[in-house]
């Protein structure tokens, strides 16, 4: 059943994280129909509320990583790609803790992809080709094209299809297969012929915007080939399963195209990429501690940290400082081992040493969310309440999605004892993070809760009361 992902997901696609330098006045122009641009504020609102939606059904149901360090690198490649367009904000981008080679995009801009997605990559620029073809697929509006196509059938409909097969993915059981089946049957064959056009659009416009951001066009082709090989294991379902069929037509459309643009010279040696991949590997439990070693041994920086990590991951904080003190010889700057040694630390319950290990760099680079978040929970553990809501809020304004910020300002205001809303506080940031975790109903009472504790503060009040009519109205959407 865990192959099944494989073969109905939206699109078999990626993302990655590092940029990479791109002489952008000496790239050819495309024309890319910007169909998006073209919709209505109505359209777009609900595309919103149905990413969302979606987004808090993915982030309760399936194995979502909550890594701001891995997120922030894969998002700097998503958001590379997505200036390529004339998208908006997202609604976000979400790791899965699957081995597969997978990922989907939803309407409104909500991206996901699975860790095996990463771990077999070779380079960035496979991972920024399976993004872009994501990408793709949102910029020209497939699912509300795909509503049209469906004569009345709601994007809920379509979206619901894709909880669905991820939810059975997930399944030892056919509960998820007999779900789908039941509700989409009479949607089959349109949408086996529409989806294999939308792929073919996705896969041209995507080479574009992959190209346009300065990435290796060739390497979407090369990408295919891996992913050819894993389809293969699935090729015995039913059609109705293999909505996005890799076909070779496909493959070879893919290498033409990029034979056409000039090239672009790859990295064959990206550090940063093997940096990501290993670690992606420990913190998904695709690594083992032989393997990592043997890295190790080669004086792999990418291994020492990746050997850290693993360590760290266990609680071992011995044989994780060792590998990192290895890492370190070799005088190299990077966050992540900024991060680890902090972890460390922390889990030896050496506050001031971690304290000492985190702030200055964060204070450098106030923007980075890993080491922000990562100084607040130092200064949580300092009873330092005021600080670290002051580090958060900024973040949890930006994206008032991201489930670590509101958990650590929920985890802020427990200890801020001189607010006279302290339990207020607590209750309505914890309420954030049940609702954008998909406990809509557990967010709500918390809300309800909150609201009557402050019924002598008008500001509060009000604000508390609009915030839950947001909730309750979101609520009502069914998938």
């Amino acid at each position: 059943m865990k192959r099944f992902l494989l073969a109905c997901s939206t699109a078999l696609i990626s993302v990655m994280g590092a940029t990479h330098s791109a002489n952008v006045n000496a790239l050819p122009q495309f024309s890319v129909p910007e169909i998006g641009s073209g919709i209505g504020l109505i359209d777009q609102q609900k595309e919103k509320m149905i990413g969302e939606k979606v987004f808090r059904e993915v982030q309760r149901h399936m194995p979502v990583m909550q890594n701001p360090w891995l997120e922030d690198q894969l998002f700097n490649v998503f958001s590379h790609i997505l200036s390529q367009t004339q998208l908006g904000q997202p609604i976000g981008l979400v790791i899965i803790n699957d081995a597969q080679i997978n990922a989907f995009a939803v309407p409104g801009g909500l991206f996901a992809l699975n860790a095996g997605l990463i771990t077999s990559a070779r380079n960035m620029d496979e991972v920024a080709g399976v993004m872009a073809h994501e990408v793709a697929h949102v910029s020209q509006r497939h699912y509300s094209r795909s509503q049209e196509a469906f004569k009345g059938q709601g994007l809920l409909t379509l979206a619901g299809l894709l909880v669905g097969a991820l939810v059975a993915s997930q399944a030892d059981g056919d509960v998820g297969t007999a779900v789908m089946l039941g509700t989409q049957a009479a949607l089959m064959d349109k949408q086996l012929n529409y989806s294999r056009n939308q792929e073919r659009e996705a896969d041209r416009i995507g080479m574009q915007y992959m190209y346009s951001a300065g990435y290796n066009p060739q390497s979407m082709a090369d990408f295919f080939e891996v992913m050819h090989r894993a389809t293969s294991q699935v090729s015995f379902l039913p059609d109705f399963w293999l909505t996005h069929p890799l076909s070779t037509e496909r493959m070879s459309e893919a290498r033409l195209r990029a034979n056409q643009l000039p090239q672009v010279k790859s990295n064959l040696h990206d550090e940063d990429f093997e940096i990501l991949k290993w670690y992606s590997m420990v913190i998904s439990n695709q690594a083992t501690e032989q393997q990592l070693q043997i890295l190790a041994n080669r004086k792999n920086f990418a291994g020492q940290l990746a050997l850290s990590a693993f360590y760290l991951k266990q609680g071992d904080y011995v044989l994780a400082q060792q590998a990192l003190d290895q890492a370190k010889l070799h005088q190299r700057l990077n966050n992540l081992m900024i991060l680890m040694q902090t972890d460390i630390y922390l889990g030896q319950n050496k506050v001031d040493e971690a304290y000492k290990a985190i702030q200055s760099t964060a204070r450098i680079m106030p923007e980075n969310r890993a080491l922000a978040f990562k100084w607040a929970e130092v200064l949580i553990r300092q009873k330092e309440a005021g600080q670290a809501l002051n580090l958060i809020q900024p973040f949890a304004n930006k994206n008032p999605r991201d489930i670590s910020a509101w958990r650590l300002m929920q985890q802020a205001a427990n200890i801020d004892q001189q607010s006279p809303f302290r339990t207020v506080n607590v209750l309505r940031y914890r309420a954030e993070v049940e609702y954008w975790s998909g406990w809509e109903e557990n967010a709500i009472k918390s809300l309800l809760h909150a609201e009557r504790l402050v019924k002598n503060n008008e500001v509060l009040s009000a604000k508390l009361k609009m915030r839950l009519g947001e909730m309750q109205k979101e609520r009502q959407l069914k998938i």
